[in-house]
């Protein structure tokens, strides 16, 4: 019996059909916002919402009758390939309202949504109908969490366990869970993912946001996507600092593992403050910050680099307050844009560049290598010189005061060489495809860390519209296998998967 035939491909199916639901429901969501303000697209909304509900509810409705089991190998098609037909679907209310009117745009921008990089290719996003604005935003919303996880805190409803699904989506190494049955962790971290959304929602607001700006950031923000209402993204704002603090904020919180947030909400300070990714995502941002902050002040004119100038609050305080967005916004691959980071120096330039392979924490909704990787990885290259004079001592690598099983660091090791490598392969292919040494560099690792904004063509002031159809596509490819970690995608392209067992 082949493997093929031993894969439960009525779960798989199902699944599908239910995540096609999602999606129509929350097209349904923002067929109501188109109606509330009157954009004359609410047929066209309806439209998409019953076609992806409709072909979900087909698609259930045949394969019902399944065997209720997921297997390693199950979980990792679902998720794949739950991204690419949600991708797929969710091109249908840019298309039926003309917002954007070639498909392999519409794929571009959605699945930049769903991944959360907020590369766009939108030219002129004011124009744009309220109900497409805030289904582009919710694309993020959704991705950012992820799809799966959403789906298993309702797996009961349809007696599955979704062990496997979780596994494959979890965003991070981390294993931490802050329940043992998996879907009720599922149900925490999204009433956290909600609480933190409608709290920046209020204080957007409060601050000077009319309601619909201040929903749609909301929604980037804490999925770190980057999507704006604005054609000057956050720098729209550069002459209320309030509003753009209070993203800076909850930028933060969305780079940080969720399960931290938990523990904050239950009290347990302390594992807050022992937790050395945590501790080291701060020094990070602090460290980075204080370095950007120094340049700009006395080097960079933001006067002139800036999209939009003020100095509401004093050059030094502008200093920081640019300085700290942005490196917020790299790191956490939110993507949101306050200045041209790219027109203050080239250091600078440099500097940015290199901090879109740091990525937020495990267990965050950023993208990127991880810190944790990168602590585990500075502490395994420390541990080898004391191997180098110490051959036959025995030197774990520790992490929050336990040993890491060597199979850990080896996948942790494998994952940064895949992700350069990927990095490498994804800058040579754009090259080939014609962009220039700069932008390829910059396009290569924007959209496999998730991030948006890049170098050169691709700029925090430009978009990825210039791009031929073939690069859009293959920034499409780096932002699904950056997404989901690599592994998840990549491992479908091997023979080895689909081999018997």
């Amino acid at each position: 019996m082949s493997s093929l035939t031993k894969l439960n491909f009525k779960i798989i199916s199902h699944l599908m059909g239910l995540l096609l639901m999602v999606n129509g429901g929350f097209m349904l969501l923002s067929a109501i916002v188109s109606w509330y303000y009157n954009d004359g697209k609410l047929n066209e909304m309806l439209l998409a919402s019953a076609v992806a509900v409709g072909f979900g509810a087909a698609v259930m409705l045949l394969t019902r009758n399944h065997r209720k089991e997921i297997q390693k190998r199950e979980g990792y098609i679902i998720v794949a390939f739950g991204w690419i037909f949600m991708a797929l679907i969710g091109t249908l209310p840019y298309i039926f309202t003309g917002a954007i009117s070639s498909f392999t745009d519409a794929f571009f921008e959605t699945m930049s949504g769903y991944t959360t990089t907020g590369a766009s290719i939108l030219t002129d996003i004011e124009v744009v109908p309220r109900g497409v604005l805030f289904w582009r935003s919710i694309t993020h919303w959704i991705g950012g969490m992820g799809i799966i996880v959403l789906a298993i805190a309702i797996l009961p409803l349809l007696g599955i366990g979704g062990m496997q699904l979780f596994a494959a989506e979890a965003p991070g190494p981390s294993g931490d869970k802050l329940h043992p049955r998996i879907t009720d962790t599922a149900k925490r971290l999204w009433l956290i993912y909600v609480g933190y959304t409608v709290a920046e929602t209020i204080l957007l607001k409060m601050a000077g946001m009319s309601f619909f700006d201040a929903i749609n950031h909301s929604l980037a923000t804490l999925s770190t996507g980057g999507f704006s209402t604005k054609n000057a993204s956050v720098a729209f704002w550069n002459d209320n600092p309030m509003v753009q603090y209070i993203i800076i904020v909850f930028m933060f919180l969305a780079g940080s593992n969720f399960v931290l947030s938990y523990f904050a909400f239950k009290r347990k300070f302390q594992k807050i403050f022992q937790d050395e990714e945590f501790k080291l995502y701060s020094i990070f941002v602090v460290a980075l910050t204080v370095v950007a902050a120094f340049l700009i002040y006395f080097e960079a004119d933001l006067n002139i680099s800036s999209i939009s100038h003020p100095m509401v609050w004093g050059p030094v305080e502008n200093a920081v307050r640019h300085s700290l967005f942005q490196v917020l916004s790299i790191i956490t691959t939110t993507g949101f844009v306050t200045a041209d980071y790219t027109l203050w120096t080239p250091f600078l330039t440099i500097f940015f560049f290199g901090m879109m392979f740091l990525g937020g924490c495990a267990g965050s909704t950023a993208g990127g290598i991880k810190i944790m990787r990168h602590l585990i990885m500075i502490k395994n290259g420390v541990l080898e010189f004391k191997r180098t004079l110490h051959p036959h001592a025995i030197l774990p690598v520790r992490y929050n005061s336990k040993a890491i099983p060597q199979p850990i660091v080896y996948n942790i090791l494998g994952f940064f060489i895949l992700y350069m490598l990927s990095f490498i392969v994804g800058t040579l292919v754009f090259s080939w495809l014609g962009l220039d040494f700069q932008t390829a560099l910059g396009g290569a690792a924007s959209t496999l860390g998730n991030i948006g904004p890049a170098l050169g063509n691709l700029g925090p002031v430009n978009n990825y519209a210039a791009l031929p159809d073939a690069a859009k596509w293959w920034s499409s490819f780096l932002m699904l296998i950056g997404r989901l970690e690599l592994f998840t995608v990549l491992i479908l392209l091997t023979p080895f998967f689909w081999r018997n067992r």
